[in-house]
């Protein structure tokens, strides 16, 4: 179901980044063929604004707010943004940022798991989050990048109620766990990669769909990006790993389920 209307409690609904936006708008809108639509007037939403694809909101953009290389954010729905967040203290997460209305659009929370992974959460107002995904140009998949598999799972089934699933995969990942809300598959987790240097801390990895990963590929790194993971083949599709030229982590994924 490419096209939403809402997201259960629970569910990720929305990914947005924070960067260099003058170089950051042309790269997306090049590659995924995004429309780049501010949110409103600066002085209200600080810059914010919408990637749309075929009229539809696919993801967010703003000014970037912290040092170090820029990061898509992932966020989760919930019903009641309070709830989790007190979800999170309890499980020895941290509440960066506490629950804060944005204008009629909905509230939300940026929170750092006990692995130091960030993930924000979202209760809808006026934006229910990405109206359109899992299709090419827009959000498809999340997958966490632990540095502590087993902590990391304790604390999403505890803060979201999710259930997961581990498969074994061998060298050099070892394992792959699949997390899911009321039955519905709805995030992955893999051990961070032993590449990655030690200095990164636990991460949300955001994929985005396409139509073809070795095309779209060559057009990235035609724009400025680097590849981090060459094409390979999964169950669900072929994707890549890159970052943008401003240093952000995303993938991309040719999906064939």
């Amino acid at each position: 179901m490419p096209e939403r209307t809402s997201y259960p409690a629970g569910t990720p609904s929305w990914v947005d980044i924070g960067t260099d936006l003058d170089a950051a708008i042309p790269f997306y809108t090049a590659l995924f063929g995004w429309d780049a639509e501010a949110a409103g007037p600066p002085e209200e939403t600080g810059g914010y604004g919408m990637f749309r694809k075929n009229g539809k909101d696919v993801a967010g953009y703003g000014p970037q707010q912290n040092p170090g290389p820029p990061v898509w954010q992932l966020y989760i729905t919930a019903a009641d943004i309070d709830d989790p967040c007190a979800a999170v203290a309890q499980a020895a997460g941290t509440v960066v940022v506490p629950p804060m209305d944005v204008m009629t659009a909905g509230r939300m929370a940026v929170c750092m798991d006990p692995q130091g992974g960030f993930v924000s959460l979202w209760q809808p107002g006026d934006h229910i989050g990405a109206e359109l995904v899992n299709e090419p140009g827009a959000f498809c998949w999340a997958e966490l990048q632990s540095r502590d598999v087993d902590g990391s799972r304790t604390f999403y089934e505890t803060v979201f109620g999710w259930t997961s699933e581990t498969h074994q995969i061998g060298p050099p990942m070892g394992s792959y766990t699949e997390f899911a809300f009321d039955g519905q598959t709805l995030a992955g987790m893999l051990p961070m990669p032993p590449m990655v240097p030690a200095e990164v801390p636990t991460y949300w990895l955001v994929y985005f769909a396409v139509d073809d990963c070795e095309q779209s590929l060559a057009k990235a790194q035609e724009l400025g990006a680097t590849v981090l993971v060459p094409p390979m083949d999964v169950e669900v599709g072929r994707f890549s790993v890159l970052t943008d030229p401003q240093g952000a982590t995303f993938a991309i994924i040719k999906l064939t389920t």
